[in-house]
């Protein structure tokens, strides 16, 4: 039967920002299935636990696509219908298919020397301060991949900190009617974007995605391209900024998994993929809705309503990592759900693998006594919202 809203995560504010993992484990001991109110203000079932989270990711019982009216299902999403993220096979098939033959692994692996030049030169900019102190988020964890998926696309001289606060706002819990007015502004931006390199292509991936064609000749259409541009340039960033801070900040709280890490620099490919389980920077993805009256756990959702798998509670569950709750670089990660699950696992996420491993070892081989500057990890003031985990600032000092 349907539950009641039984808990208002928006009340809980910073706490709930700062610890949602203590929050989400109390709500599963209820059971795997639990209707909320977000902070954004609207309400969702959770699907909280390992098994049951990722099996929903992968439920076609799911949609993406709004089976009504978006006010009548108590959300509207902040961006074009257009991308990955907002559409269900067939159209999500086609779509991936199409973007997937431009966005590839050699592609990504090939920017491998470009993103460790851009890091090199951050952390000269960063490391030069007198103060031997910095804010990792606009020195290295901003700018990092901002400026690498900026390229990618082949638009470098994007207005980043103006790019940033509009991304900010669409991916953190604020005001409706400040993203409403955002939305318009990324829109008619992007469009500009999408025409400027179909007048003037060039060899990047904007390029390529305007031109290609499968073998019976199909393309993206217009607003498929504007929907892929904003899908890229904010997802393909604010993902990254997050894993490099939060995992940053799990490196300085936990000093002997540091001391491992600066001792056998072969552990990093682990230690990325236990920062993203254990602290990852997508708690929730984007959301999903019920078609129909969907059974899910024993709990039957009514149709039209918002469905939330949990990311972060699932790399939490101890059902399927024991001791979630501890920080360990040597740990076995494999499953982790990190970057999704089923058709719309992230298509970035051999990139932000990428960049998270290059700024790690660089700025631990750089900076050499790296230390939070703050009192207590506790006076770190964190982005509220279950889209994008992290802190707005990590004060740092080496």
């Amino acid at each position: 039967m349907a539950q009641d809203v039984i808990a208002d995560l928006a009340a809980l504010g910073q706490d709930f920002a700062r610890n949602p993992y203590e929050v989400f484990a109390r709500l599963r001991a209820r059971g795997p299935v639990q209707r909320v109110r977000t902070p954004a203000g609207y309400e969702a079932w959770l699907i909280l636990g390992y098994e049951e989270a990722r099996a929903a990711l992968a439920d076609p019982r799911l949609v993406k696509a709004y089976p009504t009216a978006p006010g009548e299902v108590g959300y509207v999403r902040p961006g074009p219908d257009t991308h990955l993220l907002a559409v269900d096979p067939p159209d999500h098939t086609r779509l991936r298919r199409l973007v997937a033959r431009e966005f590839t692994a050699r592609r990504v692996a090939a920017l491998e020397p470009r993103v460790r030049e851009i890091t090199t030169g951050l952390l000269d900019a960063m490391l030069a301060a007198p103060s031997r102190r910095a804010d990792l988020v606009p020195a290295l964890s901003f700018p990092l991949p901002m400026t690498v998926i900026c390229e990618l696309l082949g638009v470098p001289e994007l207005d980043r900190e103006q790019f940033r606060a509009w991304s900010n706002t669409l991916t953190s819990a604020a005001p409706v009617e400040e993203q409403e007015a955002a939305v318009p502004l990324v829109g008619a931006y992007l469009a500009d974007l999408v025409e400027a390199k179909r007048s003037r292509p060039g060899e990047d991936l904007m390029s390529d995605l305007i031109a290609t064609a499968d073998e019976e000749g199909d393309r993206l259409s217009p607003g498929e391209l504007l929907g892929m541009a904003w899908i890229l340039l904010i997802a393909g960033h604010e993902t990254t900024v997050n894993l490099i801070t939060n995992g940053t900040l799990a490196l300085l709280t936990h000093p002997d998994q540091l001391a491992l890490l600066r001792g056998d620099p072969s552990l990093l490919e682990g230690a990325v993929e236990e920062m993203l389980r254990y602290d990852g920077p997508v708690p929730t993805p984007t959301v999903r809705f019920t078609r129909e009256p969907t059974r899910i756990a024993g709990t039957l959702i009514p149709a039209g309503e918002v469905v939330l798998p949990v990311i972060a509670d699932a790399d939490r569950d101890e059902a399927k990592f024991p001791e979630p709750a501890r920080f360990d670089i040597t740990r076995e990660t494999r499953g982790h759900i990190a970057f999704g699950h089923g058709i719309h696992y992230c298509l970035g996420a051999p990139l932000a693998r990428l960049e998270a491993r290059v700024a790690f070892a660089e700025l631990l081989a750089r900076a050499p006594g790296l230390a939070l500057d703050v009192p207590a990890p506790d006076a770190l003031s964190w982005r509220v919202g279950m889209l994008i985990r992290g802190p707005v600032s990590l004060p740092v000092r080496w």
